[in-house]
């Protein structure tokens, strides 16, 4: 059976302060997600000094009005013995340390740390240099594609293949960049879409409220799924409101392995369980009425009753014409001795 893997995307929703970022990974590794995900910057080479907030930002840091991009993120980063002692942490609680990079600098940096796998998100699908850089550290990729048209799916995936990274080692997640993403919004057939053109494993990075759609794409066949969580939606910063709280990533990740499971082999025959249930749930022919020992059976002297042990239904029109051997009684159950 596969697993689709699970990625708790803590992000920013560390605040800044390491005790919370290791309850996000405690959290994390408590509902049993396989990865925690955080975020790599350097806000300097991220932002401008005066680009604007984007509108959910806003709208989920009312008490930061007037602050720029540059200085909100400024204040979220996390530098290199951050990122090692977070590591360590991941390590102490059996899950998976991950980061999305957002620079050159910091890819170098996830590098050098060791990350078995590279997460492009959706805002750097147009960042050529970047992915250039990714594809030459030659290990897997996940992509992110919120914003992105087909078109721009295909451009990104090239740049990834000549630049050294197989289709094999490409999974393509499905999102819509809005936080919360209206369920009007989420398109999930897109994601089978990407997946038939692109002929790539496909996944889904949620941004909806609850944990109804990506349960149902795993169900449509994603092999990965990404989804924000917090320590409380209560606390201050941007991210906090759209996020999961950890008893509910714990049920997302319980309903993800029972739909894995539920989907089964894709092979239609009878489970142990019904093959318990077949002779109390299906029927084998009986007589509908009296007959005497030489009667010829017709139609109008069978009836099919529960239970199903006996001459299959499907089998009328053999027994049709056939002669009594005895007297029988109504609602008996036909048997191949009772013919002649």
């Amino acid at each position: 059976m596969y697993r689709t893997v699970i990625i708790a995307e803590a992000g920013v929703n560390h605040n800044g302060d390491l005790r919370l970022a290791e309850q996000l990974i405690e959290a994390a590794a408590g509902a049993g997600a396989d990865f925690v995900k955080f975020q790599t910057f350097r806000a300097a080479k991220l932002v401008t000094a005066n680009a604007e907030k984007a509108g959910y930002q806003k709208a989920n840091e009312e008490s930061a009005a007037g602050e720029t991009q540059l200085q909100m993120l400024t204040r979220l980063e996390l530098n290199r013995e951050a990122h090692l002692h977070l590591i360590k942490h991941c390590n102490k609680h059996n899950i998976k340390f991950l980061s999305t990079a957002f620079d050159l600098e910091s890819l170098d940096l996830l590098n050098e740390l060791g990350l078995e796998l590279f997460k492009i998100p959706s805002g750097e699908i147009t960042n050529l240099p970047l992915l250039r850089k990714i594809a030459g550290f030659g290990k897997p990729v996940i992509m992110s594609t919120g914003m992105a048209t087909i078109e721009e799916i295909g451009e990104a995936l090239d740049i990834l293949k000549q630049n050294g990274i197989p289709a094999g080692l490409i999974t393509v997640l499905h999102c819509t960049t809005e936080y919360p993403a209206p369920l009007e919004e989420v398109n999930l057939k897109a994601m089978q879409a990407i997946g038939e053109t692109f002929k790539v494993k496909t996944g889904y990075s949620d941004h909806t409220e609850g944990i109804v759609i990506p349960v149902a794409a795993v169900a449509l066949g994603a092999t990965v799924i990404e989804k924000h969580f917090t320590i409380s939606r209560d606390l201050p910063g941007p991210d906090h409101k759209a996020s999961l709280e950890p008893l509910e990533l714990a049920a997302m990740v319980t309903a993800i392995r029972n739909v894995e499971t539920a989907l089964g082999s894709g092979i239609k025959e009878p489970t142990v369980s019904e093959i318990r249930n077949r002779v109390a749930a299906r029927k084998s022919i009986h007589l509908s009425k009296d007959l005497p020992a030489g009667h010829t059976l017709t139609g109008e002297d069978l009836i099919m009753k529960r239970p199903g042990d006996g001459i299959s239904p499907m089998l009328m029109d053999t027994i049709i014409g056939k002669r009594l051997k005895t007297e029988l009684k109504a609602d008996t159950q036909l048997k191949t001795e009772h013919l002649l």
